[in-house]
């Protein structure tokens, strides 16, 4: 990915012929899908959409935010990946429906995979915040375990989220939960992006560090969110149990946090790592929030990249995920549509895989990996 243009305090370009790295990437072809109740969902594919050796990876966006906040991933990855990605119901370009809870996020996943997937075909699923939760409530369905190959994990949990969130800085217990509930299942509408508007989104859901523009991407995809979706899918948020259907994700699963993040601190990716069957290690990103696509952007995209390479089968090659076959795209008869066939990319350093208890500290950027 290109250097970012530089910014001004007020997060916009300096130049204005710059590009912005966290525009909304334009599709390549965009469609609807239908889920279980009738609902019906904004689906975009970016890349080569008509390339049958180009490997598919979908993206589920979070709690409040849109395909756009995928921008940086679409960016990275269209050029030899199909980027699909969709707006949850009631976020983005997708209509509110009549229905709210992790069945329905289940439902509406399915629907996406179905419609943009051809039978039995993989795709390493990401998930962040609530797109995560999405991943862990399909975990159980037919749809799902027919396309998903394997799954990120960015910044996310299966239970107790209010009790555990930091976004009030006060001591544990009864009412710091009477608190954040207060807060975060608010009706009150956010109105526009104003310098303390991004004050307050900064502090409760960005590492201290992030730059100006990181922050005026996320606020502008927060504050488009209509406030009657933000606070139902809040009470589903509220009410979430997921724990048990952690145990039934039992594809290869990576997971990621930021060592700062107040909505879902670490200690959620940590149990999310001891309880999933098949879990390939824990990235932990110091200083950094909530918003881990956005604050590190090339981490998240070279994790998506090194699932892809290491799991999504070249099933007519008899390529085995991970080693290169030398296969060149498109030279094979008979070649299923969406398959990958020689695929592969550059390995993450001092990725740890596996069952143990390895941990690597990496001097450059102090990120700390383990199973």
């Amino acid at each position: 990915m290109s250097r970012p243009a530089r910014r001004s305090a007020g997060g916009r370009p300096e130049d204005p012929a710059a590009p912005d790295p966290y525009a909304p990437p334009v599709p390549a072809r965009e469609l609807t899908a239908v889920s279980a109740d009738g609902a019906r969902l904004h689906v975009e594919v970016h890349g080569p959409v008509d390339d049958p050796a180009a490997p598919a990876v979908v993206l589920a966006h979070g709690w409040t935010c849109s395909t756009a906040f995928w921008g940086a991933q679409i960016r990275d990855l269209a050029a030899g990946h199909r980027v699909i990605a969709y707006d949850q119901r009631g976020h983005g370009r997708s209509p509110a429906g009549r229905r709210y809870g992790t069945d329905v996020l289940a439902d509406d996943l399915e629907a996406v995979l179905a419609a943009t997937l051809a039978p039995g075909e993989k795709a390493v699923i990401a998930g962040h915040s609530m797109g995560g939760m999405t991943v862990m409530a399909a975990a159980g369905r037919p749809g799902f375990q027919e396309h998903a190959a394997a799954v990120l994990l960015c910044s996310t949990g299966s239970s107790r989220l209010v009790a555990r969130s930091t976004v009030v800085p006060i001591r544990a217990g009864r009412p710091r939960t009477w608190l954040t509930r207060r807060i975060l299942g608010s009706r009150a509408p956010l109105g526009p992006v104003t310098p303390l508007a991004r004050w307050i989104l900064k502090y409760a859901t960005m590492g201290p560090g992030s730059a100006p523009h990181m922050v005026e991407a996320c606020a502008r995809i927060v504050h488009a969110c209509p406030r009657r979706v933000r606070h139902a899918w809040s009470q589903v948020l509220d009410r979430l149990d997921l724990d048990d259907q952690v145990r039934q994700l039992t594809v290869p699963v990576s997971v990621l946090a930021g060592t700062a993040d107040r909505l879902t601190p670490p200690g959620h990716a940590r149990a999310l790592a001891a309880a999933l069957p098949n879990c390939l290690g824990l990235t932990e990103l110091p200083g950094l929030g909530h918003m881990t696509p956005v604050e590190a952007p090339g981490l998240v995209t070279g994790k998506i990249r090194e699932l892809v390479a290491g799991h999504v089968p070249g099933r007519l090659t008899g390529h085995v995920p991970g080693q290169a076959t030398g296969h060149v795209p498109g030279q094979l008869a008979g070649h299923v549509p969406g398959q990958v066939t020689g695929q592969a990319t550059g390995h993450v350093p001092g990725h740890v895989t596996g069952r143990g208890r390895a941990h690597e500290q990496h001097d450059d950027a102090g990120i700390r990996e383990g199973a």
